[in-house]
């Protein structure tokens, strides 16, 4: 046979296998055509099967959400926020509760440690608050400590405020922030790339972090450890090229080693909301309603905040909303505006006098 074989020409060289009979058989190994067609079919039905499960599992979901208030904010649609879609991996999709405005509003984030010491908590509050009032949201991760501070710090000064969740937006956790929630839900607004009912995990925390960092134009780290969960949103803000920023603390702890290396590598010193607003506010032209924008309102005698505003007085946001006649987040948008156009100026206390250039009227 092998004598035979190498006889042939090397083009009919092709050995075909025999059956036990003697006679030539199909090649073994490949299956009948009729099999193959059952395992297509048989994989295309377990396909089937598959996509009708998560349509299933999607519809639910959809009106759970619906039902909750909670909103799917895809990623290229006109109200996904433009900061957090350009970054390098936004979320697809972006579950909110709460207002779509302030979602809109130049955003900081203030974060720092869930154990913070009661001086950490109050520069919190008392940032968060002011920035508020300048008509900036505050965005953190109603964590415990220096993240609830400066949550209810804006919402004291009846501004708007963002939490970032490692949960859905309907979840609260830590369980004792359920009211916070709430109240962040109704003035500001709750986000969270996890769909509604997702339960909180360990692994959620780190990526929440680089939402909270997109959605900023700063980070301002108060009172982080060597090892705080807030050093990975300050990296993040890093590479996204966000403005990082750290308040200094006490150097007899060791609460403060991450915050003070972070002003050791250039982070901006932050000792008031101004040292903040100092530094957005070449970026604030490209927010919505900032000055430079088509539509900004001209700052002249016809402006009700300069036109009550006598030269070498101070007022306080009450007196400038009793004579304005403007209400607290018109109040603040317009405050802001004036300032950064450098026409009025803010003195200790949360208090505004106009500035030589607001006197005459430049």
């Amino acid at each position: 046979m092998l004598a035979e074989l190498l006889r042939m020409p090397r083009s009919r060289r092709i050995l075909r296998p025999r059956r036990a009979d003697g006679r030539e058989g199909r090649q073994q190994g490949l299956p009948h055509p009729d099999e193959l067609l059952a395992r297509v079919n048989a994989s295309a039905a377990v396909l089937q099967d598959e996509l009708d499960q998560a349509t299933h599992r999607a519809v639910r979901l959809l009106h759970r959400a619906g039902r909750q208030e909670v909103e799917p904010l895809v990623i290229g649609a006109p109200d996904y926020p433009a900061p957090l879609a350009a970054i390098p991996d936004p979320p697809p999709v972006l579950w909110r509760r709460g207002r779509q405005a302030a979602l809109a509003a130049p955003t900081v984030a203030i974060v720092g440690s869930r154990s913070g010491s009661p001086y950490a908590r109050e520069v919190a509050g008392r940032l968060g608050s002011d920035l508020a009032r300048c008509g900036v949201a505050v965005a953190s991760g109603l964590a415990r400590g220096v993240d609830a501070a400066a949550h209810r710090g804006a919402l004291a000064a009846g501004g708007p405020t963002i939490a970032v969740l490692g949960c859905g937006v309907d979840v609260a956790y830590p369980p004792e922030h359920a009211p916070l929630l709430a109240a962040v839900s109704d003035a500001g607004a709750a986000v969270s790339e996890l769909p509604p009912g997702a339960p909180p995990r360990p692994f959620h925390f780190p990526r929440r972090n680089r939402i909270i960092s997109g959605l900023s134009l700063a980070v301002v780290v108060v009172e982080a450890s060597e090892r705080s969960g807030s050093l990975i949103t300050a990296r993040c803000a890093a590479e996204q090229g966000r403005e990082v920023m750290a308040v200094p603390g006490n150097v007899l702890t060791g609460r403060c080693r991450g915050s003070h290396a972070l002003i050791k590598d250039g982070a901006k010193v932050v000792e008031a909301a101004d040292d903040i607003l100092e530094e957005i506010r070449p970026q604030l032209g490209a927010c919505p309603g900032s000055p430079g924008r088509p539509g900004a309102r001209a700052a002249d005698e016809t402006d009700p905040l300069l036109r009550g505003m006598d030269a070498g007085e101070s007022y306080d946001m009450d007196a400038l909303a009793a004579f304005s006649g403007l209400d607290g987040a018109e109040l603040s948008s317009r405050v802001l505006e004036l300032e950064i156009e450098g026409r009025i100026t803010r003195l200790d206390g949360g208090r505004f006098s106009r500035s030589r250039r607001g006197e005459r009227g430049e």
